[in-house]
């Protein structure tokens, strides 16, 4: 076994409205899928943001596209124009969500997710 965070495992999706946040890790396979029902629960999503996270946690399962939707009350410090946070969107909180590490097979500290492609831009940068 071995830690890995789970950008190196999953992929996710995150939205706002109010004081509540949601963040939806997606799996690339069964396997996947199956670690993270185990390792990423509520209590470890609200420990992982500590006091950020007022209120509670709640983990939907969507097991026809392999994914966990974490849905966070009293997230976003008030939302919207009453936080003083300098970011207060759900998508600051899925990027760090996804740097939560958990306890994985080592054989899956092999498999990368792929990452885009952009040598495209290294034009635009000498240019």
């Amino acid at each position: 076994m071995t830690m890995l965070p789970l950008r190196e495992l999953c992929g996710y999706r995150a939205g706002d409205k109010g004081d509540i946040a949601n963040v939806a890790l997606f799996a690339d396979d069964d396997e996947t899928y199956e670690l993270l029902l185990r390792e990423v629960t509520p209590e470890r999503v609200k420990a992982h943001f500590g006091s950020m996270v007022g209120g509670s946690v709640t983990r939907y399962e969507a097991r026809n596209v392999l994914a966990l939707n974490f849905v966070m009350h009293g997230a976003l410090g008030g939302g919207g124009p009453r936080s003083l946070r300098s970011d207060n969107l759900g998508k600051t909180l899925g990027g760090s969500l996804v740097r939560l590490e958990i306890d994985a097979p080592a054989a899956l500290a092999g498999r990368r997710r792929p990452r885009p492609d952009v040598s495209w831009a290294d034009e635009i940068l000498r240019g």
